[in-house]
């Protein structure tokens, strides 16, 4: 029996690899993948190169000067202009927007207006209302005889970054990234969702298919229909190994290039820290010298920063556990749905037809989509902790547990479910497949699926 088996795993293997289709999605997947996680790093720490001049109209001569100016953002006061005329001719006079400001603004919020022909981003809106904002808030407390209360309530501010620290049972620490955990969970999960239908349908369509053409009759003359099956399950279950292993290692490779291709500074950026740390120790003239210097790099590198600070809260993930954890669930729940979706391809002869019978089979991978939204924002409840162990919902929802952190206990038991979930739905698909393989052109509902169950 192995031996018949081995030939059609071979068959169904070979046929798919051989496909252009299938080398198309395995090296594109990866480049995919990988602009995915670089290019919105990338892109957070692109800074706007333009210096962009803003004419300031202060009709309250309150805020003269009292906009503080950044690098790329530049003010520039102007008096005596009649504000309806410069607004038509301030482009040709080399500024880039009029900053007018009313002499009502100390009590009318929407007194102030930013004329200009480009879309000024949310970072000039807020550099410009905050700037406003805290100028308004001083001379409030001035005009009370409250001198120096805007430092005191300044100081006061506290800044407090929550650390979360992950106790194992035997008491060990672990920093944990919850956000992180959260985007790993989701993608995880929602890839092991697209991947079961993915390469189940393509079982599904090669069973119709060779059902379709009558090839079957030729091919069951020499195999048992048992052996077909599980023949075609596996032959694609190695399709799709090959393809993760394709994507896992050239998707590393890709974001590997794309990190030192597009943040070469920041493997430099730990020798940066310390020397700022030391610059801290230092004192007098010369170590005042060198904070400036220090900040001026700082200034110069803090895009890299932001890179960094992802890139290293990627470091504390553990891929290797989220990789096997991945191939592990994501096979096992495709052999357990290939099973049933070569079941669907033999009671059907063609593909319109499979509706009333796909749809039961997949009930399950949506609601376990739905739950998965809820394991998220709340990985350790009840709801989360059963659809992981439940084997027909256990591959997503599990995976969106783990980056979370789970017990081995739980780990275990979800596998081992899942596993005898899959003997159990092979047997089942297998007594179907059996008996409507060679079964055309009648419509055959649950009932009668039911009766050739019981009676085989």
């Amino acid at each position: 029996m192995m031996e018949k088996i081995k030939y059609v795993i071979q068959r169904e293997f070979l046929t798919r690899i051989q496909r252009k289709s299938f080398w198309l999605l395995a090296l594109l997947g990866p480049f995919v993948i990988a602009s995915v996680i670089v290019l919105p790093v990338y892109f957070a720490t692109l800074e706007d190169k333009d210096i962009k001049v803003i004419a300031v109209v202060d009709s309250s001569r309150v805020f003269v000067d009292r906009i503080p100016e950044t690098k790329n953002l530049k003010f520039r006061y102007v008096d005596n202009v009649n504000i309806a005329r410069f607004i038509k001719n301030f482009h040709q006079e080399g500024y880039w927007g009029v900053l007018f400001i009313s002499h009502v603004v100390t009590y009318s919020p929407n007194s102030v207006i930013l004329y200009s022909y480009g879309q000024p981003g949310l970072a000039i809106k807020y550099h410009i209302e905050n700037a406003l904002k805290k100028e308004i808030e001083h001379r409030i407390l001035q005009a009370n005889g409250i001198e120096g209360l805007d430092k005191t309530l300044q100081a006061l501010k506290a800044n407090v970054n929550l650390r979360m620290i992950k106790l194992d049972e035997q008491g060990k620490e672990k920093e944990s990234n919850t956000s992180l955990a959260m985007i790993v969970g989701y993608v995880s999960g929602f890839l092991i969702y697209l991947f079961i239908f993915l390469f189940g349908s393509q079982v599904m369509r090669g069973v119709i298919e060779e059902k379709s053409n009558r090839i079957i009759e030729v091919i069951v003359s020499s195999v048992r229909p048992f052996e077909l099956m599980m023949g075609k399950i596996i032959g694609v279950a190695g399709v799709a190994i090959v393809q993760f292993v394709l994507w896992a290692g050239l998707t590393f490779v890709l974001v590997t290039i794309g990190r030192e291709a597009l943040f070469p500074e920041i493997n430099r950026g730990s020798s940066n820290l310390t020397m700022q740390e030391n610059v801290l120790q230092s004192g007098g003239a010369s170590g005042s010298l060198n904070l400036a210097d220090a900040d001026n790099d700082t200034h110069e590198n803090e895009g890299n920063f932001t890179a960094r600070a992802i890139f290293d809260a990627l470091s504390h993930i553990d891929f290797v556990v989220i990789l096997s954890s991945f191939l592990f669930f994501f096979l096992g729940g495709y052999l357990l749905y290939g099973a049933l979706f070569a079941a669907i391809g033999s009671l059907v002869d063609n593909e319109a037809d499979t509706q009333q019978y796909v749809l039961p089979v997949t009930i399950p991978l949506i609601l376990a989509i739905y739950v998965m939204i809820n394991t998220i924002n709340n990985p350790d409840s009840a709801l989360s902790f059963w659809f992981s162990i439940i084997p027909l919902t256990s591959p997503i929802v599990m995976m969106v547990r783990i980056p979370f952190g789970v017990p081995y206990w739980e780990l275990a038991l979800s596998m081992v479910l899942l596993v005898l979930a899959f003997v159990f739905f092979t047997w089942f698909s297998a007594k179907i497949y059996r008996t409507a393989i060679l079964m055309y052109g009648k419509q055959i509902s649950y009932k009668e699926v039911w009766k050739w169950f019981k009676h085989s």
